[in-house]
C-alpha cells in the first residue's frame, strides 16, 4: 500500500466523510473505493482507445448518458452479422470482419466506462431512469 497526501475541497471530503459514516467504513476505504470506480484498468484495452477511456472522466452527465445509449450503426450491425455467418471467408471479408468487430467492442467498451462514471457520480438517478423506461 502506498500513502499519498491530497488537498481535497472540503466539501468533498465531507460527502466522503457521510458516506463512510453510512456504510461504516474508513473514509480512506471509501475515497479508495471510489478512485477503483472512476479510473478505468486498461490492461486489455486497445492502445487506441485508452486515452479516450480516461478522458471521459471529465464529460458531463449527459455527455457520458448519449455514449451510454449509442449503438453501432445498423449497416455494420447488418454486415457482421452476414460476415460472422459464413464458414470461408476471403482476406478482405476477413480484415472487414476484424474491423466490425474492432469497431462493436470499442463501442462497448465506451459504453460500459459512461455507465460506470454515471453510477458512481449518482447512481440513484441513474437506477431512477432505468426504472422509469
Amino acid at each position: 500500500m502506498t500513502t499519498i497526501t491530497l488537498e481535497l475541497p472540503e466539501s468533498l471530503v465531507q460527502r466522503a466523510g457521510h458516506a463512510a459514516q453510512a456504510v461504516h467504513r474508513p473514509v480512506e476505504e471509501v475515497i479508495t473505493a471510489m478512485l477503483d470506480g472512476v479510473l478505468p484498468v486498461l490492461d486489455d484495452v486497445p492502445s487506441g482507445i485508452q486515452t479516450e477511456l480516461v478522458e471521459m472522466t471529465w464529460l458531463d452527465d449527459n455527455r457520458l448518458l448519449a455514449i451510454a445509449d449509442s449503438t453501432m450503426p445498423d449497416e455494420d450491425q447488418q454486415r457482421m452479422a452476414e460476415l460472422s455467418g459464413h464458414e470461408w471467408l476471403a482476406p478482405a471479408q476477413q480484415d472487414e470482419l476484424k474491423a466490425l468487430r474492432d469497431r462493436y467492442g470499442n463501442i462497448t467498451l465506451r459504453k460500459a466506462r459512461a455507465l460506470a462514471l454515471l453510477s458512481v457520480r449518482s447512481g440513484k438517478r441513474l437506477l431512477a431512469d432505468a426504472q422509469a423506461a
